[in-house]
């Protein structure tokens, strides 16, 4: 079913519908770079093949995704020196040190591979399911649809855990609202599901065991759109999104992100590029981390979560 380590790919109804899943089920599906990697190769070759109509992106297990991976086995093994590094941690900037480092990296892995998804060549819709936190909004946020299962939510808990001003892809005021935005992030609050629906934000509200089932019967409905039919909607809701301003203001906002790094790394001189307890961030972690000049990587099992940044 899946030659990949982190996600699963499955072809469903011959090849017309392609199912991608988050498989990191003992962590939330934190977003480690061998995951983020291999789910864009995944994204591209659903977008290669023709036989595909519409894409699924669902996640393994009781959480959607958490978010940035925070300090699993998996994250330090990839970055570590050594026959197991990820070979993108001698590339894309990380060879580089400081601010270079960290943007020319969060650039494309955490940006530009969310731009790419959002501009897919196919439908993509994204089932989601248990707590949706950080940049597992931007997994969501990159889709055209997004259905759920009773009881989700979705919350952006970086203002309040690390002093960041949102997560790489801010496309928060576009699904929450301008002052919505502004309450979440400055209150780590969260919205449900319910909520999520009435703004537009959710399509579709499933019963959490038939989510699987419903998701894909949605899929199957919009499959039925002849494929120029649906590229067309689809780019004319978003050429009409750029023209009122959302791929600037991502651009700047991504920026503005960058500034917010840099702040806390020369406060805490390279150590750690966020804030910290001391600094007034909300204590959320179960023991202290280790110094990392880029993100502070942190102790994380079945209880603790990796769903900050």
């Amino acid at each position: 079913m899946s030659e990949y380590k982190f996600i699963t790919y499955e072809e469903l109804d011959g090849g017309v519908i392609a199912r991608i899943t988050l498989n990191r089920p003992r962590y939330r599906n934190a977003q480690n770079r061998s995951l983020l990697v291999e789910l864009d190769e995944a994204m591209l070759r659903a977008e290669a093949d023709d036989t595909v109509r519409v894409v699924i992106l669902a996640g393994n297990g009781m959480t959607f995704s958490s978010g940035h991976d925070m300090g699993t086995p998996d994250r330090a093994l990839e970055r570590e020196a050594g026959p197991d590094q990820h070979p993108t941690f001698q590339s894309h900037g990380a060879t580089k040190v400081s601010a270079e480092k960290r943007m020319t990296q969060e650039w494309h892995f955490y940006y530009q591979n969310s731009l790419r998804w959002r501009n897919l060549r196919k439908i993509t819709v994204c089932s989601v399911q248990g707590p949706v936190h950080a940049a597992g909004l931007t997994f969501a946020w990159s889709c055209d649809l997004i259905v759920g299962a009773e009881g989700a939510t979705f919350a952006d808990p970086v203002g309040t855990r690390l002093g960041m001003c949102g997560v790489e892809y801010f496309a928060h005021p576009w699904e929450f609202g301008l002052r919505r935005t502004k309450e979440l992030m400055l209150t780590g609050g969260e919205v449900t599901i319910e909520e999520a629906h009435l703004l537009g934000m959710v399509q579709k509200i499933f019963p959490a065991d038939e989510l699987e089932e419903r998701t894909l019967d949605y899929a199957r409905e919009i499959a039925k759109r002849p494929t120029m039919t649906a590229l067309m909607i689809k780019e004319a809701v978003n050429q009409t999104q750029d023209n009122m301003g959302f791929h600037n203001a991502l651009q700047a906002c991504f920026s503005l992100h960058q500034i917010n790094h840099s702040h806390w790394a020369e406060i805490h001189g390279g150590r750690v590029a966020h804030a910290t307890v001391e600094d007034g961030a909300v204590q959320w972690r179960k023991r202290e981390s280790s110094a990392d000049p880029d993100q502070d990587p942190e102790q994380t099992t079945q209880q603790t979560t990796v769903a900050a940044k």
